[in-house]
């Protein structure tokens, strides 16, 4: 599934005993990733869920909290329609059509998928920001600025998503070649500078730990966005390239494997699943800390952007007010 058909799909009548054998094998990879997105997608869907009620109602709001709440909204978003089209896709396999998805609700897709990938790169910046400047950040940093710059993020997702669209004939308008080339060209170079900066601010941050002249502790607030930035390069990158990039360039089309639009939606599934368990994996998964704790708890810890031991007094007075409440 892409915005311009592969070139694996384009003659099925002219096809020769290998080809058909090729293409029988691509068709099958492809309802074994579909299934597998599914899958996949039904547990990211609870995951993050759990954590967007967390965030919504029983967490105080923070800069970073901002950030991870919205991040957990484009995940939900883009799981949701990744699902449909993943079901649509193994049902009709099977000749059965129980529902028809109209063709422009992919830039749903798109605009979720650009949205999260907005928001690790803008909490990326934030924490080394927060960390490499700390005294003028917080005396120049606006109250409102996370809020008001999520709110930027998902509207310039939106018209990035709907100018790709329009030119590529998934809107009112007909397809036309030159701009549907030139907004997925765009939006490859977009997505390209989000990874970018996503990973250039986790490296600075860690040649600041081991390498600066003033010790920084190593917060789980950094190794919860780090093992993001980390799951997003092979799991998350590749679906923005294959998707607007790869399918442009002819001489990839031999070399690229023909079901590379399905493995590539597999993988940004595990992407948008694996965030959550990262959240709680990280305040859980530490030497002498096995207790079980419920989710609201290890959230309030990651957010946490401070050392261990600070980290520790303020989760037992945290673990004391949740005993309190129940």
């Amino acid at each position: 599934m892409g915005l311009s058909t592969p070139a694996w799909i384009t003659d099925n009548t002219t096809m020769n005993g290998s080809y058909y054998t090729e293409n029988l094998h691509c068709v099958t990879m492809d309802k074994i990733f579909s299934i597998l997105a599914v899958i996949i997608a039904v547990v990211g869907l609870a995951g993050n869920a759990i954590v967007l009620w967390i965030q919504a109602l029983h967490m105080k709001e923070n800069e970073f909290s901002v950030y991870i709440l919205n991040l957990a909204g484009a995940d939900i978003l883009y799981l949701c329609f990744q699902t449909m089209y993943s079901l649509e896709y193994i049902l009709l396999q099977f000749h059965i059509s129980l529902f028809d998805i109209p063709i422009f609700l992919i830039n749903v897709l798109i605009f979720a998928y650009l949205a999260g990938l907005c928001m690790i790169a803008a909490i990326s910046v934030e924490h080394c920001l927060s960390v490499l400047w700390p005294i003028l950040y917080q005396r120049q940093r606006p109250r409102y600025m996370s809020s008001v710059l999520c709110a930027l993020l998902w509207a310039f997702s939106l018209l990035l998503s709907l100018l790709s669209g329009d030119g590529c004939g998934l809107l009112l308008s007909y397809y036309d070649h030159s701009s549907c080339r030139t907004y997925n060209f765009i939006t490859t170079a977009f997505v390209i500078l989000l990874s970018v900066v996503s990973c250039g601010s986790s490296l600075a941050l860690l040649v600041r730990i081991f390498c600066g002249s003033q010790r920084i502790s190593v917060t789980r607030l950094y190794v919860t966005i780090a093992l993001t930035v980390l799951v997003l390069l092979p799991f998350g990158l590749p679906f923005g390239i294959c998707w607007f990039l790869l399918d442009w360039i002819a001489e990839l089309h031999g070399v690229l494997p023909c079901n590379a639009y399905a493995i590539t939606s597999f993988l940004s599934c595990v992407n948008s699943c694996a965030k959550p368990i990262i959240y709680f994996l990280v305040d859980s998964i530490r030497p002498c800390r096995f207790q079980k704790q419920t989710p609201k708890i290890h959230m309030q810890r990651v957010m946490q952007d401070t050392p261990e031991e600070e980290g520790r007094e303020r989760a037992s007075s945290g673990n004391h007010e949740e005993q309190e409440s129940v």
